[in-house]
């Protein structure tokens, strides 16, 4: 039977890039969650689940639910000490037609917007959800630091730039420097480790990582020649159409379950295999959870303090030799 290094039972934090920010390793988001299709009910007590377990970094959007995720967020939220937790929103995706993208006129107009939902006055990370090739990078770097400056937001990030965008906003001068990048990354996703992580530890910005379950096929729930279990999301007919079909081939969805006798000799669930794995990189800050029940919550929580030998390590890579993406 393999081992473990360590395993804790406490959450861990981790220091976010060059910033004051002390994130669990473990956080919430809140994409196709809550404010829409999670009962709010369940969804409240994840939020309280979430904080019960250590969690204190909770991550959304201004398009998640169209406004519904960060306002859910707001409404369950009042009441709780602010200073006692870290939130995070983004920018960039079409809130209507006419409001889209990275112009300082819709950083401005959006940032307001999503206080407003979140009953808050500040951020503590604002993101841009993805790159604008419309619109000038001083632009966008003008009006973040505004943002910043103007106290609406402690720190900025972004998800999902390449390499030569990191670059050319690292190369710009009297604008708020980023702290942070979300990129998708699991043990079938690689492909941020070759040149986004090595340049943004150069430049002290830390991974916030989406997806680390690989929408949920990392969790072993979806087995190959079977149809996905209709009481999750990708059985769920208002949710599939967001998943990534190739990720259900039988080809992955077989070498995922060569990862269980993994995970049991080890006394770990799926997911915490999974979560650990991604830990392993002190480049990643923290790894960003989907939770539809607070049972969830505790489950993936418990990934934090794991630490998994060369010889698991090893194992994993082994087991998707066949299916990892780089």
């Amino acid at each position: 039977m393999r081992s473990l290094v360590k395993r804790e039972t406490q959450m861990k934090y981790r220091q976010l890039g060059n910033s004051d920010l002390r994130v669990s390793e473990i956080s919430l988001g809140s994409w196709l969650t809550y404010g829409g299709a999670v009962e709010q009910q369940n969804a409240e007590a994840c939020i309280h689940k979430a904080f019960e377990v250590g969690i204190n970094f909770l991550d959304t959007a201004n398009v998640y639910a169209t406004g519904g995720a960060e306002s859910f967020l707001g409404q369950v939220l009042q009441g709780i000490d602010r200073s006692s937790y870290i939130l995070a929103t983004k920018v960039f995706f079409p809130m209507s037609p006419d409001d889209r993208g990275l112009s300082a006129a819709q950083i401005h107009k959006q940032i307001d917007a999503s206080l407003k939902r979140l009953r808050t006055d500040y951020v503590d990370l604002y993101q841009c959800h993805r790159y604008d090739i419309n619109t000038p990078l001083e632009e966008t770097m003008t009006a973040l630091t505004e943002v910043v400056r103007q106290g609406k937001a402690r720190y900025i990030g972004f998800s999902e730039w390449s390499p030569e965008q990191i670059q050319a906003a690292l190369n710009l001068s009297g604008v708020e420097r980023f702290v942070s990048s979300q990129p998708q990354y699991s043990m079938l996703w690689r492909k941020p480790e070759a040149k986004v992580f090595p340049l943004c530890a150069d430049n002290g910005i830390s991974q916030i990582v989406w997806s680390p379950l690989a929408q949920g096929i990392l969790t072993g729930k979806y087995r190959p020649g079977e149809a996905p279990p209709s009481d999750s999301r990708a059985g769920n007919e208002k949710m599939n159409m967001f998943f990534t079909k190739d990720l259900f081939s039988d080809r992955i969805l077989s070498a995922v379950q060569q990862l269980k006798p993994i995970a049991q000799d080890l006394g770990l669930s799926m997911p915490q295999l999974a979560l650990a794995w991604v830990l392993r990189d002190q480049r990643v800050a923290s790894a960003i959870i989907g939770a539809s029940r607070p049972d969830q919550v505790v489950d993936n929580a418990a990934a934090s303090g794991v630490e998994l030998d060369a010889d698991v390590l090893a194992a994993i890579d082994q087991a998707l030799a066949s299916v990892i993406q780089r």
